[in-house]
């Protein structure tokens, strides 16, 4: 199939602990993806990265690493700036060592200023940050990921757009925060997945659609946008029609998803997904 299917963070029915049990956990459930979730902080020793990235390479799992949470690519102090380019470049080294071929990670917040100030703000940290790495040797992709709350710096347009300037950057898109991130319900039509793919191939060009990056689960929320990740049955996402929408329109990449059933939804998307490649027209 031409998307790969799997979990943000370890599967809750994970044996043992460590990122290699998990990746092995994965391959047994018939997944084969997983994002390693590094979202309080990146301490993990050379030793370890290399028992993860063999282990990947092994049971042929495609890995990629969620950053800390704590990155702002408009942080409003030297000092916090510093903080988030350190967290950032520590899960890009790091990931990169253990085999993760992509880096998601929150953008950042609009902290009440124009968003194309900060549009302009973010795409110049993100200029620097991957030239360093390049510089350093680390081939990685860093994926800003749209976020769900209007007050939050990451729209489809936003993410979309930093990839088509910078070299090493591209989109994470997170379906269930597109959703959440309106606030009226919308953002959920095969119309308006079919848009999203619309604008990725327009912007992108023919990579774009065949390098595609999602996390996929339910979401609670407000007006103000998301509040808590649910399992899909359980929420009001039609996750069906956007699978459909990846058929249609031979989308390639990975899909991870973040329910709190892990793997049960992941499964689940997994299923359908399948039924539907094959009842596509050949």
């Amino acid at each position: 199939m031409k998307l790969r299917i799997g979990t943000v963070g370890s599967p809750a029915g994970t044996p043992r602990p460590g990122t290699d049990s998990a990746i092995r956990y994965i391959r047994e459930l018939g997944l084969d993806a997983l994002e390693i979730a590094w979202v309080r902080s990146v301490r993990v020793t050379d030793e370890t990265c290399a028992l993860i990235n063999r282990t990947g390479v092994e049971e042929d799992v495609a890995l990629s690493v969620h950053a800390p949470y704590f990155i702002n690519l408009n942080s409003q102090t030297p000092e916090k700036m510093q903080a988030s380019d350190e967290r950032l470049l520590a899960a890009a080294r790091r990931g990169c060592l253990s085999g993760a071929s992509d880096i998601i990670f929150h953008p950042g917040s609009y902290h009440a200023q124009p968003p194309k100030e900060v549009y302009l703000r973010a795409r110049d940290k993100l200029e620097e940050i991957t030239a360093l790495l390049r510089e350093e040797g680390f081939e990685v992709n860093l994926r800003p990921e749209t976020m769900g709350k209007g007050a939050m710096f990451g729209t489809l347009e936003e993410v979309v757009q930093l990839s088509k300037e910078i070299d090493g950057v591209e989109p994470c898109i997170d379906i269930a925060h597109l959703h959440a991130r309106t606030g009226d319900g919308s953002f959920n039509s095969y119309d308006e997945f079919a848009d999203m793919f619309r604008l990725v191939r327009d912007e992108l060009g023919g990579r774009g659609l065949k390098t595609m990056h999602f996390h996929l689960s339910g979401i609670e929320y407000t007006q103000a946008g998301e509040r808590h990740h649910l399992m899909l049955e359980e929420s009001d996402l039609d996750w069906r029609a956007f699978l459909q929408a990846c058929v249609d329109f031979e989308v390639e990449g990975r899909i991870l998803v973040e329910s709190p059933n892990q793997e049960e939804d992941a499964l689940l998307v997994q299923a359908a997904y399948r039924e539907m490649v094959e009842a596509a027209p050949a």
